[in-house]
């Protein structure tokens, strides 16, 4: 039973089934073990505790469990078709010129075809122009460099989808 104190939508994560509470997790990170340790840790006191929560279970993924994570989000410039979170998040790709879509594109696929997976960004706030940017610095990153900036930026694509999850008032 959750206290009169725990926020109201935080009371209704830690009041949900097993099953539901993974479905929702699963909406905000594609790691089954970042789930496991997020539903085992509830309920949560206050909306710091789960996010606390998701950034130590973050730090303790192993490099499957974050290629896993990766495989749920999109392409920057490529919000999944009827994915309100990944269109919501990619804003700042929509105004974007033709020409720099197309750039996107390109180094989406090279990016991908250097590190094996999407390239994952907070895109959150992000312009088309930053984004680019980006992808074009990191690009040139070593291999572990990269991976470590990848859990940095999921880590801050978890805390803000679990604040939509937890902040929700119905």
């Amino acid at each position: 039973m959750t206290s009169t104190s725990t926020p109201p939508g935080l009371a209704r994560f830690n009041d949900l089934t097993e099953a539901a509470a993974r479905a929702a997790l699963h909406e905000t990170c594609a790691s089954t073990a970042w789930a496991d340790r997020l539903l085992a840790a509830r309920p949560y006191a206050t909306p710091e505790d789960l996010y606390a929560a998701s950034d130590a279970a973050l730090a303790e993924l192993t490099g499957a469990d974050l290629d896993e994570a990766m495989a749920g989000h999109p392409p920057i410039g490529r919000p999944r078709p009827g994915d309100p979170a990944s269109a919501r998040e990619q804003r700042g790709m929509a105004g974007a010129s033709e020409a720099l879509k197309a750039r996107m594109l390109e180094l989406n696929l090279a990016y991908q075809d250097r590190f094996g997976h999407v390239f994952l960004i907070c895109a959150t706030g992000l312009s088309a122009e930053q984004m680019r940017d980006a992808v074009e610095e990191r690009i040139g990153n070593a291999p572990e460099k990269e991976r470590e900036i990848v859990r940095t930026e999921l880590g801050k694509i978890n805390r803000i989808r679990l604040a939509r999850l937890v902040e929700e008032d119905a």
